[in-house]
């Protein structure tokens, strides 16, 4: 009797056991979980990755790290302002989807780019007003994209045909039915400066832990300089922000003599009327609402020669294989001028803004390099130290 018992004591207690072990991992181990799908082109945006550089870095002494703005799927950093823009013009009621409305922009191509990308994916049209003398490229891909591409002279922002102006224009004029004319306004809307403080600062800092010297930055409508400067500055005490200018735009004086105005304009030999460069995308002759917002935080600023801008493109291709866009190139010129300012072991932040892919016609043609009186190869020994001034 008592070893019967003792038997089903035994029984009873591994049994016990083993019911308790398998209630504990039931509890424990993970459950089995639906995959998680990201729901549409609006969710590849943003969180691009920050690389160092290393050809610039190891020449410098100081981590040179550039955020791979050209990841996202529109190819650039518009990406982001074209989806809070269209974002909030819905949230407003000023644009709704599916009913033919459309959204009006005036730009030199990226922003446009991806204005017709995320308009298309949440039921919208685009018509993109661009100066005519932009690389080939970037209309074609509009066109691709399926947006009206209207092209208009380059001429100053007083005329009505500027092409911002004209935008605003048709935009305005716009009837047909139910279906109503936005126009985007990127250089003035407070969506632009919004989504980098929102976004691309969070995402810098998160990268870095707060480790941060300096940040550097072209600037256009100035949203991502101001949206980073201001979201980085108050948490990082000892940042400083530069303001990274191509030839012919009135920033880079007005930053360091709170004048704005350009050399060329003096000289008489402006070649073009918006900025006189073969960068796209940054430099402008006027104050926009986006940039003054943030222009307090901006420190000091370099402007950077269209030789030196070629240059180094050829030369982070040459070292890094980083086929970057025209503005890119003015960015990392001036993070190399800031790298010098500052001394070794420094972190220097800059953004790589797009990809060569939609300069080839301009920017990356040794064709019109050259046609424009802008031949300037890289030699094969020549390094940064040879070109940067």
């Amino acid at each position: 009797m008592d070893q019967r018992a003792l038997v089903v004591g035994l029984l009873s207690g591994v049994a016990a056991t083993l019911l308790a072990t398998g209630c504990l991992y039931s509890l424990w181990s993970p459950q089995e979980q639906e995959p998680e799908y990201p729901q549409g082109i609006d969710a590849l945006i943003g969180n691009t990755p920050l690389v160092r550089i290393k050809s610039l870095s190891e020449a410098t002494g100081c981590t040179i790290l550039g955020k791979a703005e050209f990841m996202n799927p529109g190819g650039s950093s518009k990406d982001r302002v074209a989806l809070n823009m269209i974002r909030t013009a819905e949230d407003n009621g000023l644009l709704i989807p599916h009913t033919g409305s459309t959204i009006f922009e005036g730009t030199v191509g990226s922003t446009g780019i991806s204005l017709a990308m995320v308009a298309r994916a949440r039921g919208h049209k685009a018509w993109i007003v661009m100066p005519d003398d932009q690389a080939t490229e970037k209309y074609q891909l509009l066109e691709k994209l399926g947006a009206t591409v209207e092209k208009v002279r380059p001429v100053g922002i007083i005329d009505k045909n500027q092409f911002v102006n004209r935008a605003r224009q048709r935009a305005t004029d716009f009837h047909q039915g139910e279906s109503v004319g936005y126009f985007a306004d990127q250089f003035e809307n407070r969506a632009n400066f919004e989504v980098h403080f929102n976004t691309t600062g969070p995402e810098i800092y998160q990268q870095t832990k707060g480790k941060v010297d300096a940040l550097v930055l072209g600037a256009g409508t100035g949203g991502t300089l101001s949206g980073i400067a201001c979201y980085l500055k108050p948490r990082i005490q000892h940042l400083k922000v530069f303001l990274a200018d191509p030839p012919g735009s009135g920033l880079y004086n007005k930053v360091k003599y709170n004048t704005m105005y350009s050399p060329q304009e003096k000289e008489g030999t402006r070649r073009r009327h918006q900025v006189d460069t073969v960068v796209e995308g940054i430099g402008i002759n006027r104050l926009t609402r986006n940039f003054d917002v943030g222009r307090e935080h901006i420190d000091d600023a370099y402007r950077v020669t269209d030789e030196e801008s070629i240059k180094m493109s050829r030369l982070l291709v040459r070292e890094d294989g980083l086929f970057l866009g025209s503005s890119s190139a003015v960015n990392c010129v001036a993070a190399v001028r800031v790298a010098r300012q500052l001394g070794p072991g420094h972190v220097i932040v800059t953004l790589l803004n797009d990809s060569g892919q939609r300069h080839l016609t301009k920017f990356w043609s040794d064709e019109y390099l050259s046609a424009n009186g802008l031949e300037c190869p890289l030699g094969a020994e020549e390094g940064i130290n040879d070109f940067i001034q």
